[in-house]
């Protein structure tokens, strides 16, 4: 099995970058984040097309969206909560039901967080820290078996997942109190499935600022984008991929795609 995340900044926009990853790459699960779009101005029929007949997705005008394409038979996940009471379109989750056994999915949005890291000037700090608690507690009352967790979680938690750990610790998305609540996430019962592959001493990026204009040059990357799995599916993980090469399609988005293989027998 062959699963892809990828923040894809605006879908309707991005349409045809999303065809020309599904013809590509052949996934069979694709999750999205901030698709940007209301649900019934979704482009079902057009992924459809692409070969996705199974569809599960939540999103609203201009923020936020995420949304899982499966070749697959997916029934979605009922009553998830509304993180922080905001009910802003930053989760879905399904079972996925695959030849070898259902596989429980969850495609995470979480907050930027702004730009100053302080909860008593910035409301969009603490809606982050409050989020990721918040989402740390849920898990540890849930079963974690043949589970994947994916998205943009906004936060780069390791030294080498950014471009200068010195320069970048006091800047949103990469300062202790998001590197240790995510941590703390983490270790609910999940394994980091891109640096299961990658050293955590070799750097990693999945996201390139807009401002950089020559962002292979400058290299100012930071890991912002994720695939966490259960530790019963270790075994299965086969390889992972970054997409690179993305960021540089038309209209590119400043996240890539992140692709992770499965062989479950």
């Amino acid at each position: 099995m062959r699963l892809v995340t990828w923040n894809i900044n605006s879908l309707r926009l991005r349409l045809p970058s999303l065809e020309k990853l599904a013809a590509h790459l052949l996934p069979d699960i694709i999750c999205l984040q901030e698709t940007k779009v209301p649900d019934p101005l979704f482009p079902a029929d057009a992924v459809r097309a692409m070969g996705y007949e199974h569809l599960h997705y939540k999103g609203m005008k201009s923020y936020n969206g995420v949304a899982i394409l499966s070749r697959h038979p997916v029934t979605p996940l009922e009553q998830l909560p509304d993180w922080h009471g905001k009910e802003d379109c930053r989760h879905v989750g399904a079972l996925v039901h695959l030849p070898s056994g259902p596989l429980e999915l969850h495609d995470f949005y979480v907050p930027a967080g702004g730009d100053i890291p302080d909860i008593e000037t910035n409301p969009k700090f603490a809606h982050k820290l409050a989020f990721v608690e918040e989402v740390t507690e849920w898990f540890t009352t849930r079963k974690r078996e043949r589970s994947v967790l994916v998205g943009d979680f906004n936060i780069a938690p390791l030294e080498h997942d950014v471009w200068s750990h010195k320069q970048l610790l006091n800047v949103v998305s990469h300062t202790p109190p998001e590197t240790e609540r995510l941590t703390k996430w983490l270790d609910v019962g999940f394994v980091d499935a891109m640096r299961h592959f990658i050293p955590a001493d070799e750097k990693l990026y999945t996201w390139w600022s807009y401002r950089n204009q020559d962002w292979k040059k400058s290299n100012r990357g930071r890991r912002l984008d994720h695939v966490w799995v259960t530790p019963d599916l270790v075994a299965d993980l086969s390889s992972m991929t970054v997409v690179r090469e993305a960021r540089d399609w038309e209209k590119p988005s400043d996240h890539v795609p992140v692709v992770v293989d499965f062989s479950f027998s």
